[in-house]
């Protein structure tokens, strides 16, 4: 099946608005301190303090992964970061599929968007499609 590269490339950019949007939503939430954000880092076990340093973090990461020539170091840099929500929240054992494999979810969008409009990233990791 052959795909209009046009189709591609907004299927890509819908996938990254998707997952920019998100992560600029939960930066917010950290960077204002909202209460939800402090009750949540509390449960984990983070000083409220963190929250703004967690989200500037998210902010850089997020900025470097939108810009088109830094979009991979952003990508590996935001997957990292999902590394460690995973292993903090299965440390305080939170459930399974809704909490602690939300990232994963999160970095489908990122890499799959990626994926889509960048060779080198298919390159790096390509796909077989079954032909």
């Amino acid at each position: 099946m052959n795909f209009d590269r046009k189709q591609v490339r907004i299927t890509s950019w819908v996938l990254t608005g998707l997952f920019a949007s998100f992560m600029l939503f939960d930066t917010v939430l950290h960077v204002t301190k909202e209460q939800h954000a402090v009750a949540t880092a509390g449960e984990l076990g983070l000083p409220a303090d963190m929250l703004v340093v967690v989200g500037i973090l998210e902010a850089i990461f997020l900025a470097v992964s939108l810009i088109p020539r830094t979009a991979a170091l952003g990508a590996v840099l935001l997957t990292a970061y999902f590394g460690g929500a995973i292993a903090i929240n299965m440390r305080v054992e939170k459930p399974l599929f809704s909490t602690v494999l939300f990232p994963i979810y999160l970095a489908f969008f990122l890499w799959g968007g990626l994926w889509l409009r960048d060779a080198r990233v298919r390159a790096l990791l390509p796909v077989a499609t079954g032909t």
